[in-house]
């Protein structure tokens, strides 16, 4: 009887093993499918509104809720696995949870990542230019030091922000006027941008927001500098509309907040800009950087000095780690790495040019 039991986990635990390798095979030939890509365009559009209908009017995430349950759960059943009379059951039900959320994923989020990219709908499409950047830097400077005369300060001099559902709800308008050779896809215009509930461990990872595609919630860290915000809402809401990579939902980001008529949301965006180009600049001529750094104005350098304290404060080994992990995330999804970001560098500068 002992026997025909332990046999039967044992067969539970390959089937589940076989579930999921017959998951990570499925999906990508799905992947390579673009009428699979399509039809997961299609029902991503549907998802998202349904899930931010039931969702949003729910003053905290959700997801995060969710994730803390399903994380709870899994850590006890690794704890049982320490248990020589319980670790197969434990194992069998890791495997069925994983290949659960793995399904979901995949349905609800994992697939876009493989839907035409951005750069292929821009009339350009050129390598990028050292010189070109240079000068949408000089650009992005003045458009900065004007800008930020037209912002609040605290009382050290550091930009604040004094309204923050005026520019969620701006964020929610400029998805609208998106160009639509850009996206083509709906903007329900519903409020669904949260703090998140962890946001004191990813002011230690390097984290400013993220997208949950359980509940299709965009969350953002509320204890970052105020400079980081505007633009990391426009960024998680991007990846609301549906756009999955990271250096795309950037530059969407960047679409939503550069036009606007919210002076918190423009300077976050031109300011974010500014840095990326700089970013970009440094490796092959750090003196141009060093010399546009100088020429900040004095609130500029309030700001740019508070976001240094700030990271400077933060960092350890939870960073270092997140910044592993979410290298091998991005490369997973046939993206860059989290070390360059040359990608929204090329959006950029082709859509500028």
């Amino acid at each position: 009887m002992v026997i025909n039991i332990i046999t039967k986990i044992y067969k539970k635990k390959r089937f589940w093993a076989g579930v999921l390798l017959a998951q990570f095979l499925l999906f990508y030939g799905f992947s390579k499918s673009k009428g699979m890509i399509s039809f997961f365009e299609s029902f991503f559009e549907i998802q998202k509104e349904a899930h931010q209908i039931l969702f949003s009017w729910i003053p905290f995430s959700v997801g995060d809720l969710i994730y803390i349950i399903s994380g709870g759960f899994l850590l006890y059943y690794f704890i049982t696995l320490f248990r020589k009379e319980r670790r197969n059951t434990a194992l069998v039900r890791i495997l069925m949870t994983v290949n659960i959320f793995y399904l979901i994923y995949q349905i609800f989020w994992g697939m876009l990542y493989f839907q035409t990219p951005i750069i292929k709908k821009l009339s350009r499409q050129e390598e990028p230019n050292l010189d070109k950047a240079k000068k949408l830097a000089i650009i992005y400077l003045e458009k900065c030091k004007t800008t930020r005369q037209a912002v609040r300060e605290d009382g050290n001099g550091v930009f604040i922000i004094t309204n923050l559902s005026s520019i969620q709800k701006e964020i929610l308008y400029q998805q609208t006027q998106l160009p639509s050779y850009i996206s083509d896809k709906r903007a329900p215009q519903i409020l669904d941008i949260k703090p998140s509930l962890f946001k004191n461990v990813m002011s230690f990872t390097g984290i400013l927001g993220y997208y949950n595609p359980f509940t299709a919630e965009a969350q953002y860290n509320s204890e970052l500098p105020h400079s980081f915000i505007p633009f990391t809402t426009a960024h998680e809401s991007s990846h609301q509309l549906g756009f999955a990579r990271e250096q795309e939902a950037n530059f969407v980001g960047y679409l939503l907040g550069i036009h606007s008529s919210n002076m918190e949301l423009r300077y976050s965006t031109e300011f974010f800009t500014l840095k990326s180009l700089l970013r970009f600049i440094v490796e092959e001529d750090p003196q141009f950087v060093r010399n546009i750094l100088n020429q900040y104005s004095p609130a500029m350098k309030r700001d740019r000095a508070y976001e240094k304290s700030f990271v400077l404060q933060h960092q350890g080994w939870l960073d270092e780690f997140f910044g592993f992990t979410n290298n091998l995330f991005l490369k997973s999804n046939q993206q860059e790495g989290s070390v360059t970001y040359s990608y929204f560098i090329d959006l950029l500068l082709n859509y500028e040019s």
